[in-house]
């Protein structure tokens, strides 16, 4: 077994959001990412939202996330990967907005999968069969 297999999910998203809890200090909304091959996460990130222009002048948050909003916003990361079910490819999107002094979060979870990796399952057969009752 690879050593990497020995951590799991959970905990790879508790490194993540310490990885990004500097920038999450500087925000006050937006969407974090990650990308998971094989229940490991791979790519991650924040797409940052709103970063508005008004004549001539770019305007950013006033206040990012405090302390105790990062670590509310990582548990509740945490716990939404128990609606993660019978898959190990995907990305799972945590969209998030200080609202008067509180935070929200929105979380997204898709599943990916690659058909190549099916075909090799169901032999010629079953699917010439399937195609033929479909003509």
């Amino acid at each position: 077994m690879p050593k990497n297999d020995l951590v799991s999910l959970a905990r790879q998203l508790d490194i993540v959001f310490k990885e990004l809890e500097k920038e999450l200090s500087c925000l006050d909304s937006g969407t974090v990412f990650i990308q998971i091959r094989n229940n490991m996460i791979g790519k991650f990130g924040i797409k940052h939202n709103p970063i508005a222009g008004r004549e001539g002048e770019w305007n950013g948050p006033e206040h990012g996330l405090s302390a105790i909003q990062i670590k509310s916003f990582r548990q509740m990361a945490i716990e939404s990967l128990k609606f993660k079910n019978h898959w190990t490819h995907g990305e799972i999107s945590y969209e998030f907005a200080v609202r008067k002094g509180l935070i929200a979060v929105d979380t997204v979870i898709e599943s990916n999968y690659n058909m190549a990796n099916h075909m090799i399952r169901y032999p010629r057969a079953t699917y010439s069969d399937t195609n033929a009752e479909l003509s």
